[in-house]
């Protein structure tokens, strides 16, 4: 006798709240449009793996696969393993960060280094100071915990402390849980915080006794300008989180946090319910690539590269894009900031752009809620050529000039010139 089938019927009141209320990243959105041979992606973040030693990475991994000790197929402490996160220490130290290896604590990429700050110390209706845009994969990570997230707007030379110091009177002290940033070669608008600014923030930190969240994923790519100190090298009221994703690979999916040791415990514990530890193999494989390679030597060819495609990216966007348009000019990184005419949503735009072959990401998705930002845009020069990026940024001018000139029209005619009108556009 055929057994009886049980379908699920799925409904929404079994979901948890906070997940109802989570978005969906715009550029996972776009990878699979992106990785059509007619489209070029200005989208995604991603490090061209393509320059890295190949025999340098494989006798890395064959070390990993040979170990003896037979450690990389094996659990190992949530904290990682002693040998990566001396690594760790070295990488940092290199930027002016000191640590010790019990001042660390391995983490699965960055990300869920952000993910675990937030589930550590993050109640529903908390307040979380950050730059206004920023980087839209800790927005995801900070949403799901149900903060209330104010964004504090940036200029060319990072933060501005003004507008912070007033959001900081109108909040009061101790009504901020912390304070997240990218002080160098920001995600998304690529402008690098100024000395004196960091100085001010950490003063800031202390008046109003809020942490400081340091991301750091771009630190080391810097093209031009002097290095300026992390802010952790300035202060214990920061955590820091560092990761190898930008000058190694991704894929190996290996980060850091730096942070004093009563917070380590604390992120330990919640990192025991995650995922126990993290890849033991992996840990091994990034340990002996540092240990064992010229890697300064690989990086400085990424630096080189990225440089060559930024300057590509700012010609063409001389050449290309309306007038009415202004970019941000990184000193590193992966990315530029393009503001538009207040009347212009790139996110309307993005489905014609795609037609034309070429993707971006649209400047809403890097504040909470879509809040802001719908006139710009943010244009990643990692990962496609020279030309192709000339090509890309001639493709998206036009996409753009025309629908500008459709707004010329209409201011011409006085159509957008009341502000009822500019709204409603």
């Amino acid at each position: 006798m055929p057994s009886a089938h049980i379908t699920f019927d799925f409904t929404s009141d079994k979901v948890a709240d906070r997940v109802t209320k989570m978005r969906s990243s715009a550029v996972r959105d776009l990878f699979s449009a992106a990785t059509s041979a007619d489209v070029i992606s200005l989208s995604g973040g991603m490090p061209d793996v393509s320059l890295l030693p190949q025999a340098a990475i494989q006798k890395a991994v064959e070390a990993a696969c040979n170990d003896k000790r037979t450690l990389a197929l094996q659990y190992t402490s949530t904290d990682g393993l002693l040998g990566m996160r001396e690594v760790a220490c070295d990488i940092v130290r290199d930027l002016g960060v000191r640590c010790r290896p019990d001042d660390i604590i391995l983490t699965t990429g960055a990300q869920e280094a952000l993910d675990l700050v937030a589930k550590s110390f993050i109640n529903p209706g908390d307040i979380i100071l950050a730059e206004g845009p920023t980087y839209l994969g800790a927005l995801q990570a900070f949403s799901a915990y149900e903060p209330d997230i104010h964004c504090v707007p940036l200029d060319n030379e990072g933060l501005r402390m003004d507008l912070l110091e007033e959001e900081l009177r109108r909040l009061g002290k101790g009504s901020v849980k912390f304070l997240y940033t990218i002080p160098n070669f920001q995600n998304p608008a690529g402008v690098t915080m100024i000395a004196e600014r960091r100085k001010r923030l950490l003063e800031l930190a202390e008046e109003y006794d809020f942490l400081v969240v340091e991301d750091d994923p771009y630190g080391r790519l810097r093209f031009e300008g002097g290095h300026i100190l992390p802010l952790k090298a300035l202060s214990d009221k920061v955590i820091y989180l560092g990761t190898i994703s930008k000058i190694l690979a991704p894929g190996l999916r290996t980060g850091w946090i730096v942070a004093p040791k009563c917070i380590l415990a604390r992120i330990n514990l919640v990192k025991q319910g995650t995922d126990l530890c993290g890849s033991a193999f992996n840990m091994i494989v990034v340990e002996h690539y540092f240990r064992d390679t010229p890697w300064q030597k690989t990086l400085q060819g990424f630096i080189e590269t990225y440089r060559e495609r930024r300057d590509a990216m700012l010609e063409a966007l001389q050449e290309f894009f309306p007038p009415e348009a202004t970019w941000t000019h990184p000193e590193g990184g992966l990315f530029i900031w393009v503001t538009l005419p207040d009347y212009v949503d790139t996110g309307s735009i993005l489905s014609v752009a795609l037609e034309n072959g070429v993707t971006y990401t649209p400047g809403d998705s890097f504040y909470p809620n879509g809040s802001a930002g719908k006139n710009c845009m943010r244009l990643a020069f990692c990962f496609a050529s020279p030309e192709k990026i000339h090509e890309a940024i001639r493709r998206l001018g036009a996409v753009l000039n025309e629908r500008l000139e459709l707004y010329r029209t209409f201011l011409d005619a006085g159509a957008l010139r009341s502000p009822a009108a500019t709204k409603k556009q």
